[in-house]
């Protein structure tokens, strides 16, 4: 099918990033090489879950792989980014690459540098008279891109490969697909099903607003469905067609479906900045919006008293033009008690339940104990939602006519939050907002230094060279660690200090790529 303009695709070994993360001597305290499980008495009663390593899904991948293999989970994450801010409207397609072994409190730190760019996808306008098979030949695109990407990882998740760890030993590693850190439109993108579907459960639009999880949507169930339809993928709208009964989006060849252990039930895990904090400012605020009146609400922010090292909203919420997520979360710390005494009862129950599900789900650790108050507290809110739309707090963007519906996407993935963190670990760890910020790294600071023609092209180039520059700058310092702890050993002097300010000299050149660090006595710079 014609494009308007030529679709040209820039990528890189994924294997190699994952390898260059796997044995990089920054990451040498902060790996975790095999699963694990943790309790919180000898008992074994309570579990506790934290990382990627600690959930039963790493658990099961561990238990399929041949014995003294390493699981390294991929971590994959993409999201369409502008380029120019002003006029141009010039978009990019960056494809991010992580490691899972890392551990989650030194991956989601955009100073470590855990996020490698390893292809940008090309963002082509399609030449189709029917509007909505444009967007189709764009999916499938995106996935015959990331079949052609992600290649060598299918191969190394089958066959495994060997690697070196940050202290020099070999592991036979095979890489999963551990999860794809998304927003809810390409999470269905991703799983192929069509829009106002689940990503991960078997639920339409008309359940989104039931008070259960639905049957989960494996990768097993959308192939067989898949095979079913007897149509040449090339005749696309009617290939589109026949895929309506099973509400598929018409890709008739996934990315994920020869990726052994990977399953899009499984690596599209919750995404906290999308799916609670955004979902906040687009529902929960506007509900509290319609209860008290905008200038209500307004002047109730206004006059809080300002507290050290919160925010403080001294022109209200409603006029802010752009809500960023550091905004939603600083908006949500008041939010009880500005609309407590003005609101219903049964409308600050509600709101103050997704409020608990939220602060309870974000933490670092969770137990099975707080696993069940977080399905608790989303309970709650189903058993008091019915006093938001019987007082008309739940309206239209456009009509703001009352709606008595609940026609929400990110209020049905909540129903997975819960039984995610013992497959996934906990949901914390899958924010976007590394990725966000990696964005600007690879893709805008980049493309900020070129002539504005043939971005893709000389944002890859500036990043090779910024990327050799570091390597050759961490090699030459690394030797001269080396040569200088050669000198103390031929003087048979001790260094108790040595592997302390190593680990600091390395945290300095891998943030900063280029810093004055004291070592043994003498300044290198």
């Amino acid at each position: 099918y014609p494009t308007k303009s030529p679709a040209i695709l820039y990528f890189r070994d994924p294997l190699d990033c994952i390898e260059a993360l796997f044995n990089h001597p920054y990451y040498a305290d902060h790996m975790i090489y095999t699963p694990f499980r943790v309790f919180t008495t000898a008992e074994r009663v309570v579990r506790e879950f934290s990382e990627w390593m600690s959930g039963d899904v790493a658990w099961q991948m561990q238990s399929n792989l041949p014995a003294g293999a390493t699981l390294c989970g991929v971590v994959l994450s993409s999201d369409k980014t502008h380029i120019t801010n002003m006029c141009g409207g010039k978009v990019a397609h960056p494809l991010l690459i992580s490691l899972a072994n890392i551990k989650m409190a030194v991956r989601n730190k955009a100073s470590s540098h855990a996020f490698l760019l390893t292809a940008l996808i090309p963002v082509v306008e399609f030449i189709h008279p029917v509007p909505r098979m444009r967007s189709v030949l764009e999916a499938r695109l995106f996935h015959q891109c990331l079949d052609i990407i992600l290649q060598p990882l299918k191969i190394a998740a089958q066959v495994g490969r060997m690697m070196s760890d940050p202290v020099g030993g070999l592991r036979h590693c095979f890489t999963p697909l551990a999860a794809y850190i998304v927003d809810t439109p390409e999470a269905c993108m991703l799983a192929c099903v069509r829009g106002k579907t689940s990503p991960v459960t078997m639920a339409s639009h008309k359940h989104f607003g039931d008070a259960f999880r639905h049957e989960r949507c494996t990768g097993a169930k959308t192939l067989s469905q898949l095979s079913r339809i007897q149509c040449d993928p090339n005749d696309v709208e009617r290939y589109f067609f026949l895929c309506k009964q099973f509400r598929l989006s018409g890709v008739a060849k996934p990315f994920w479906r020869n990726w052994p252990l990977s399953d899009p039930a499984n690596f599209l895990p919750p995404e906290p900045l999308h799916h609670w904090y955004r979902k906040f400012w687009d529902h929960d605020v506007q509900w509290c919006k319609n209860a008290l009146g905008a200038q209500e609400l307004d002047f109730r922010y206004s006059v809080l008293h300002p507290i050290v090292g919160m925010r403080h909203f001294n022109h209200g919420i409603m006029t802010l033009k752009q809500v960023t997520g550091r905004a939603q979360r600083d908006m949500q710390r008041y939010m009880i008690a500005v609309i407590g005494g003005a609101a219903s009862q049964d409308v600050v129950i509600a709101v103050r339940a997704l409020m608990d599900f939220r602060y309870l789900a974000q933490a670092p650790r969770i137990t099975s104990i707080v696993q069940e108050n977080i399905s608790a507290a989303l309970l709650e809110f189903h058993n008091h939602k019915d006093a938001i739309t019987s007082k008309g707090l739940r309206r239209g963007t456009e009509s703001r006519a009352a709606l008595d519906h609940w026609l929400i996407p990110k209020l049905e993935l909540m129903q997975s939050v819960a039984p995610s963190i013992s497959e996934l670990g906990v949901p914390v760890q899958w924010s976007a907002d590394t990725t966000e910020h990696t964005h600007i790294e690879v893709v805008k600071e980049p493309a900020s230094t070129t002539n504005n023609q043939n971005y893709d092209a000389q944002i890859c180039r500036y990043l090779d060279r910024v990327e050799r520059c570091r390597l050759f700058e961490t090699a030459i310092r690394l030797c001269a660690v080396s040569r200088r702890e050669d000198l103390w050993r031929k003087h048979h002097k001790t260094n108790t200090k040595t592997n302390a300010e190593l680990v600091v000299y390395l945290r300095g050149l891998w943030l900063e790529g280029s810093v004055i660090a004291k070592w043994g006595g003498v300044l290198h710079t």
